[in-house]
């Protein structure tokens, strides 16, 4: 099968599909010193021992973040609770910015914990809060608290109580294939089966309100595009044309689907009202157009296409003309766009090279930046607050999700489930 085709049917790079609307996108130069802050453990007031150690998960999430540089807990000279406790010059000495305590209390059921986050050099409280929650949500409480703490000592608000989307493929005993939908939290933590097919599901997008998600299912055995509601499992399935259904993305208000049908003959993109399910056709060119991907203003696309004789990206305002925008590279596709539409994410080949890796490109300047380090790169999808990347890509002949720090800091494969695991999609932010 023709790459390009396969990538329109699929709405892949390789092997995955084209990530979540309008994901904001800060790319730095990398030569900052990530900020030391100490994560003590928590003190607990209850009997049992918890499953969950909230301290940990706080660092971990400050830390992948790249911004921050969490103090090991082994050289911790003293483990306060409360600020009360807290000998400034202990943490002076160890180098640490800043110190985070907290404390957790059974209180009528449930788990209370209370937290602070103090300067060491001026010995002053930065922050300072009370939480509380069942006992299986003691991980909703720490991302909770380390999204207050990275956006009090940022200004940008943490994406740590995010969710991710990702499909597994995992080769069964009379040689078929078990394909299984999953959503888990951003560091791939407590993952729940969503779907599970023979057959492939490919390219789930969340929609901006969190609550559902489009995807590609071979149930029918051809391709067609459902939308599924989160909470109640509920499905409906939105396209069954002939030919191509693939590479579903939700406007930025959530109300139109744009994909890619090739029911006319060649793989164009089309969007849907999902109201009046009105169909409208956007491109209309020789070549193959695939990978969609709204602009914020909800009137312009960007996507893939091979109208030149390579895979490119572009942009057309719907009824309007398009616009290449990548040049550098023999290979640009699966586009993303940052919020504040001056960077473009996509796969990236170079002149000259056999490996896709994910890169940045400034629209204003033109400039690129290579993202990743490994080859087969692929899907990327960012944070919605721009601090973090996951991506596809291949880690001891098995398919992995690697989660970088956008300022190349931190880069870490994510624990998922067994099997080849592809197409990951960062969900908005949802509270």
């Amino acid at each position: 099968m023709n790459t390009l085709i396969r990538l329109a049917l699929l709405g892949l790079t390789l092997l995955t599909g084209i990530a979540q609307a309008a994901d904001p996108l800060v790319v730095t130069s990398g030569t900052a010193r990530a900020t030391p802050i100490a994560v003590v453990p928590f003190g607990w007031q209850g009997g049992s021992v918890m499953s969950d150690d909230m301290a940990a998960i706080v660092s971990n999430d400050l830390r992948n973040s790249g911004v921050f540089e969490p103090l090991p807990r082994q050289n911790m000279i003293s483990q306060p609770s409360s600020a009360g406790e807290i000998i400034y010059r202990d943490w002076a000495a160890l180098g640490a910015q800043y110190v985070l305590v907290g404390s957790i209390v059974p209180a009528s059921g449930r788990l209370q914990v209370q937290y602070a986050l103090m300067n060491v050099a001026t010995e002053q409280q930065v922050l300072a809060g009370t939480v509380s929650g069942s006992g299986d949500q003691l991980r909703d409480m720490a991302h909770y608290i380390a999204d207050q703490a990275f956006e009090k000592l940022t200004g940008i608000k943490g994406a740590f109580s995010t969710r991710l989307l990702y499909v597994t493929a995992e080769r069964m005993g009379d040689g078929g294939t078990r394909y299984t939908l999953q959503r888990s939290d951003y560091d791939g933590a407590r993952a729940v089966t969503l779907l599970q097919s023979r057959e492939p599901i490919l390219s789930p997008r969340f929609a901006p309100d969190g609550r559902r998600i489009a995807y590609v299912s071979f149930e029918q055995k051809r391709p067609r595009i459902f939308i599924q509601y989160v909470d109640t499992g509920r499905r409906e399935q939105i396209t069954n044309f002939e030919g191509l259904n693939g590479a579903p993305a939700f406007s930025p208000d959530g109300s139109r689907l744009a994909f890619v049908l090739s029911k006319d003959g060649n793989p164009e993109i089309y969007v849907m009202n999902l109201a009046s399910r009105q169909l409208q056709r956007v491109t209309d060119q020789i070549g193959i157009d695939t990978e969609p991907f709204w602009g914020a203003d909800g009137q312009t696309l960007y996507f893939t296409s091979d109208r030149a004789g390579k895979p490119q990206i572009y942009r057309q305002s719907i009824g309007g003309g398009a616009e290449r925008v990548t040049f550098v590279g023999n290979y640009n596709a699966n586009p993303k766009l940052s919020a504040d539409e001056k960077t473009l994410v996509m796969v990236h080949r170079q002149e000259g090279y056999t490996n896709f890796k994910v890169a940045a490109q400034d629209l204003e300047r033109g400039s690129l930046r290579v993202l990743s380090e490994t080859g087969l790169d692929e899907s990327p999808t960012v944070a919605p607050n721009g601090t973090m990347l996951i991506y596809a890509t291949r880690q001891q002949g098995r398919g992995v999700l690697m989660l970088v720090s956008i300022n190349g800091k931190v880069r870490l494969p994510l624990p998922t489930a067994q099997g080849e695991v592809r197409e990951p999609s960062w969900s908005p932010y949802l509270n």
